[in-house]
């Protein structure tokens, strides 16, 4: 592997202006800007509608062609020779969740904008077109469904289907798109689908990896995979004073046995294996009852299929074992097979972050990201940067 980009690409790279993006990150930030230093810019919201009229501003400032599609996608897109070629596409979003971080999303869509104007510094022409995204609701923090602009773009799910979707504030998502797109009534519309060359989407790690190794980038490999579900325990509620040890069905207990065996099924000495019990609900959740009925959650995620379903295959079987003499019940709720990057794509990010002076690590995403749906639709992978990574001289702050 050839460790040596173009003559174009060191150009671009040495036009990269950390002060520019910087600075945008920070007005960006400003934009449903919490008290802790966070943001809470929902998904679109009054803030993302701000935001998205900042972005336009400075697309049509730096002479950019700017246009939506039906699911609010912003574009943003820097010509090349060949007008109707398939683009080239880098971004992320722009919302976040109610206690989100100044740059998760953010300066992957950032990023890309500041490529394109180092692009034009370099005097650099490009034979395709060159497009930045921002994907609409990639977060889920108002509307229970994340991805949802890159889904509709791949072609996964129909924009149709999220529209009865309510928010946390009760508005329907239809409602709250219309809205949005009214808001910028003169852009161009874009089609829901079309062909692409390639996307790739730059992101704040989410994770300590990078920072622990002191490395400043990662060629992301792939998305790992998840299955997630509800198990329900049934047992019979009765009096903590007056009911035998011995005669119980404590829900409860069944429960805590029940987790301790997944546990011991999900260790892992390579610690590859994410598994999470995040919600547990007891009803009739009383001092002095025992429970009749416990609810937990199951978050399982790896990169390898085969791991999934091995693990999965057992989980019945060890229920039954572990909540005895209580029964229990198992609901999934979300499925979603690893989604692996192109080796080539992967090879050429850590091949640029080697000729750059820069180390490279190889990681994946344990979390979901828009570019999981953007790869049903054309070559994609990721870049990873630690959250340390952006921090300006005079800026302490962490990125979150």
């Amino acid at each position: 592997m050839k460790n040596d980009v173009s003559d174009n690409a060191r150009a671009a790279a040495d036009k990269i202006s950390q002060d520019r993006l910087w600075g945008r990150l920070m007005d960006l930030a400003a934009i449903g800007a919490r008290s802790d230093g966070g943001v809470c810019r929902h998904a679109l919201s009054a803030e993302d509608i701000e935001a998205r009229a900042l972005m336009i501003k400075w697309a049509g400032e730096a002479g950019y062609e700017v246009s939506v599609d039906d699911a609010a996608n912003l574009w943003v897109r820097r010509p090349g020779l060949e007008a109707d070629a398939e683009p080239v596409i880098a971004g992320s979003h722009m919302d976040s969740q109610p206690a989100g971080g100044k740059f998760d999303g953010a300066y992957g869509v950032l990023a890309a904008f500041e490529a394109l104007q180092a692009m034009d510094d370099a005097g650099i022409t490009t034979d395709r077109p060159v497009d930045m995204v921002a994907w609409t609701n990639e977060e889920a923090g108002r509307f229970d469904r994340g991805c949802t602009g890159s889904s509709v773009w791949s072609g996964a799910m129909p924009l149709e289907d999220y529209f009865d979707d309510l928010g946390v504030d009760g508005v329907r998502l239809a409602d709250a798109l219309q809205a949005t797109l009214d808001a910028t009534p003169d852009l161009p519309r874009r089609p829901r689908q079309f062909a692409a060359h390639a996307y790739i989407e730059p992101h704040i790690e989410q994770g300590p990896v990078l920072e622990a190794s002191n490395i400043p980038i990662a060629a992301v490999t792939s998305i790992q995979g998840v299955r997630w579900m509800n198990v329900e325990i049934f047992g019979t509620a009765g009096h903590a004073g007056t009911t035998p040890l011995k005669g119980r069905h404590d829900a409860f207990q069944a429960a805590h046995r029940a987790i301790a065996a997944l546990n011991a099924l999900m260790d892992d000495p390579d610690d590859v294996v994410r598994f999470t019990v995040g919600r547990v609900i007891v009803e009739p959740n009383s001092p002095n009852t025992i429970p009749e009925k416990v609810m937990f959650s199951i978050d399982f995620r790896h990169p390898d299929k085969s791991v999934l379903d091995s693990k999965c295959g057992e989980i019945d079987a060890l229920l039954k074992q572990a909540t005895a003499p209580c029964s229990f019940k198992v609901t999934p709720t979300t499925s979603m097979e690893p989604t692996a990057f192109p080796e080539n794509i992967v090879n050429q990010i850590a091949v640029s972050a080697g000729a750059l002076g820069h180390e490279c690590l190889r990681l994946a995403s344990g979390a979901f990201h828009d570019a999981l749906y953007a790869a049903r639709q054309c070559p994609s992978a990721m870049i990873f940067i630690p959250c340390l990574s952006l921090i300006h001289i005079s800026e302490p702050t962490r990125l979150q």
